[in-house]
């Protein structure tokens, strides 16, 4: 066991040391407030100053002027002050007048705040005291407009030289690599600040589908920022909004917004913007050098921050060769700057070894690698090697740019193999013939043996279309017209379908002296084309049968199952009998019926539905009605008859034919109705105001089995009755169960009352039909008068 000595604690002391740190917080808080004071008296000076210049009042008066304004605009004193600060616009004297004094500020004409921005502007009036940078300034922004606007990056650009672009001066929210890659932006068109500040007025973009559309957006992760707003704070630096709703900008945001952006005017104004390096006689020097030199090679001048920080490059001096990706050229590039033709490098290796060579002397060179950005909506890839030497403050920069005859002479490659054609050349002066390696394999020709003089390129063709290609090539040699000529080779035992294009150099008096063009192979195209033409001679062959087999079958079923025109009656049975066809161009199909007196003073109701269409179902459709009548007008029973039609059908040349039927006879003298059915639905009988759908006896469709069981059914009818036998064509519609249609029936036939059947023809087959309707509309009069 081990102990150690603890110290008793001095009560005296604590608090003693208590009171040192109390007195110590309130020093602070006394110094603060006192350079708080002394910022705020400077600005507010300095607006006094600027009323002084413009009206030529006295300092009391200028003070007066200010609180009353702020009074006025119901905002505080140093807010009005950077609104009178952020006005101080220079303009040009007018022409003909003396600039003998320095041109009056333009005071702005303010308006009250908005309702619920004087607060957030008072608490930005005092913060821009403390602002000491547009960086500074961007943060500042950022976190007063965040709970107000949902603000969720800060930017800041300021307008270079005419033909420069812009400058990112200040952000807050944005990646570092993101500001980096957008620190320089050239003057492209649609990049929404460049565009705010020609207008010089407030730019809301708050479609983003739509904006993308139309302007260069900071926008990454793609759909980070749905919404923003670029306002002009000077004439030269615009202010950036960016949030991540996708929402407008309500009338009270975009006040604030604007309220903001004069606030920030007068902060920038007051700022103390860093001066770029002046350029020295060592670069003058080194440009005269570099205008000898071949290749790629400049003179860097780094750019630094108030802390010495390197923040970029400027291009001091060029060779004529050197060139950057966006197309700039020797002296073109002096005075732009590495981050604005080259964004994405910040932070990169050759960032890090330019920054190695600046700072110890040693050399950098990088190994190759490949740069990719976008130019105006176009991926651009380029290799690039590059070393970097410290001479004197700056850097001499020289780089390769790889690969460019051999990656245009690969791209002529995959084109001519893509596209399957390749080029020629034929010089008529000295003979020199030309052709790519694509060529030899197109012809067929071995490599070996050398290309072909034009005036012997027909030698090459088959016989029959020799003469129009030696015609084609005649018209270009003499008279220089371009030709472009299909024609057919023998490779083998295979016919390759060509085509030549060629074009002729002349010279000044009109002499051709040189022809270039290309061989294309269109085998496979024409292959495809000749395969189309027999497709659609076979298309309209079996068109006109089907056409033809159509005709027949309709005037098949026009001659075996003639529709009355009108209601017929049969032993005091109202009968009225429709017969609808599927769509036009369908097949006709084996829907049929049968209504006819028999013998024995009864009458005989069929309607059936032989499965398919076309000639072979109209053609069974005639062997089962006429069986049908004659083996029920014979005496067969109705069960008899669908046992014999069952047979029929399984032994008939077609056995896999089938048919569904049901059968009735009508005794008038007992008004009794019997019936049977084969796999056919059932009968709807309507009666007093009510529908029924009788019940089914058991029945099998024909040609299903060759042991059915088939039953038979019987009721009264009574005066008023409606009885509907019908084809399932009637009831059915795609993806609906039966019974759906059938209760559909069932409703349509009591909405349509006594009407005649085209009432309820109407109401149940609206759309396309994609079978056959037959219907039976039997009803029993009420009276012997109806």
């Amino acid at each position: 066991m081990t102990s150690e000595y603890v110290p008793a604690v001095d009560t005296g002391a604590v608090a003693e040391l208590a009171a040192l740190a109390r007195i110590v917080s309130r020093q602070r808080a006394e110094l603060d407030r006192l350079r708080e004071s002394a910022a705020t008296s400077a600005v507010v000076e300095r607006a006094k100053g600027a009323l002084m210049t413009t009206t030529g009042c006295s300092p009391d008066a200028a003070h007066e002027a200010l609180l009353n304004r702020a009074e006025a605009g119901n905002r505080t004193l140093l807010e009005e002050c950077w609104l009178t600060l952020g006005a101080l616009t220079p303009t040009a004297p007018a022409a003909g007048a003396l600039a003998t004094e320095p041109p009056a500020p333009a005071v702005p004409r303010t308006s009250p705040a908005p309702p619920g921005t004087a607060e957030i502007l008072g608490r930005l009036g005092t913060a821009l005291l403390h602002v000491g940078s547009p960086q500074e300034l961007a943060g500042a922004l950022r976190e007063h407009l965040a709970p107000r606007v949902d603000a969720d990056a800060v930017l800041l650009y300021r307008r270079l030289p005419p033909g420069d672009g812009l400058e990112l001066i200040g952000h807050s929210g944005l990646d570092a690599a993101i500001a980096a890659q957008w620190h320089r932006v050239p003057p492209l068109q649609g990049f929404a600040p460049l565009q705010a500040l020609k207008a010089g007025e407030p730019l809301w973009l708050e479609d983003f589908a739509e904006d993308r559309q139309e302007f260069q957006l900071i926008d990454e992760p793609p759909g980070r920022w749905l919404s923003r707003a670029w306002l002009p704070v000077s004439a030269d630096v615009a202010l950036g909004v960016l949030r991540r709703p996708a929402a407008a900008f309500g009338l009270a945001d975009r006040e604030l917004l604007q309220s903001v952006a004069r606030l920030s005017a007068g902060r920038l104004g007051a700022l103390d913007t860093p001066a770029e390096p002046v350029a020295s006689d060592l670069s003058a020097a080194v440009q005269s050098v570099l205008d000898a030199l071949p290749g790629a090679a400049v003179l860097l001048i780094p750019l630094r921050t108030a802390t010495g920080e390197v923040e970029d490059y400027r291009i001091e001096a060029a060779t004529p060769g050197a060139v950057d990706i966006l197309g700039r050229t020797g002296r073109e590039l002096i005075g732009s700057h590495i981050l604005e033709s080259y964004p994405s490098v910040a932070g990169e290796s050759l960032w890090q070894g330019y920054l190695k060579a600046l700072g110890g002397g040693e050399p950098y060179e990088g190994e190759p690698f490949v740069y990719e950005e976008v130019v105006a909506g176009v991926t651009v890839t380029a290799t690039y090697s590059v070393r970097a030497a410290r001479l004197g403050d700056g850097l001499l920069v020289t780089w390769l740019r790889h690969d460019t005859e051999a990656r245009q002479e690969q791209r002529l490659a995959d084109m001519q193999r893509l596209g399957n054609l390749g080029w020629a050349n034929w010089n008529l002066i000295t003979h020199q013939v030309s052709w790519s390696s694509q060529v030899y394999t197109i012809l067929g020709r071995d490599p070996g043996r050398g290309a072909v003089p034009l005036d012997r390129l027909p030698d090459l063709v088959l016989p029959e279309d020799a003469h129009a290609l030696a015609r084609a090539v005649s018209e270009l040699a003499r008279s220089g017209r371009s030709f472009d000529v299909p024609f057919r080779i023998r490779t083998g035992n295979a016919v390759r379908h060509l085509r030549a294009v060629a074009e002729a150099v002349a010279a000044p008096d009109g002499t051709v002296v040189e022809v270039h063009g290309f061989v294309q192979d269109l085998t496979a195209q024409r292959s495809a084309e000749l395969a189309l033409v027999d497709s659609e001679r076979a298309i309209l062959m079996q068109r006109g049968v089907l056409e033809a087999e159509r005709a027949l079958a309709a005037r098949l079923q026009h001659a075996l199952l003639p529709l009355p025109s009108n209601p017929v009656r049969l032993h005091g049975l109202r009968v009225e009998v429709a017969y609808l066809p599927a769509q036009a161009g369908v097949h006709v199909g084996g829907d049929w019926f049968s209504a006819v007196e028999l013998p024995d003073d009864t009458a005989l109701f069929v309607v059936g539905d032989v499965a398919g269409h076309g000639v072979d179902a109209v053609a069974t459709m005639a062997q089962l009605r006429f069986t049908a009548k004659g083996m029920v007008s014979t005496g067969s029973s109705l069960t008899g008859a669908l046992a014999r039609l069952n047979f029929l059908l399984l032994h008939s040349r077609d056995a896999q034919s089938t048919a569904t039927l049901v059968l009735a006879r009508y005794d008038p003298a007992e008004r009794r109705l019997t019936w049977a059915q084969a796999g056919h639905p059932p009968p709807l009988l309507l009666r007093g105001g009510r529908a029924y759908r009788l019940d089914r006896p058991a029945g099998m469709l024909l040609g299903a089995s060759a042991a059915p069981v088939y039953e038979s059914a019987e009721f009264l009818l009574e005066p008023g009755d409606r009885l509907l036998l019908y084809t399932d064509g009637l009831v059915e519609r795609p993806g609906e169960d039966i019974d759906a249609g059938l209760d559909r029936l069932a409703a349509a036939a009591l909405a349509a009352g006594p009407a005649s059947l085209d009432a309820l023809l109407a109401a149940m087959l609206a759309g396309e039909r994609r079978d056959d309707v037959c219907v039976l509309d039997i009803r029993v009069p009420v009276s012997d008068e109806e």
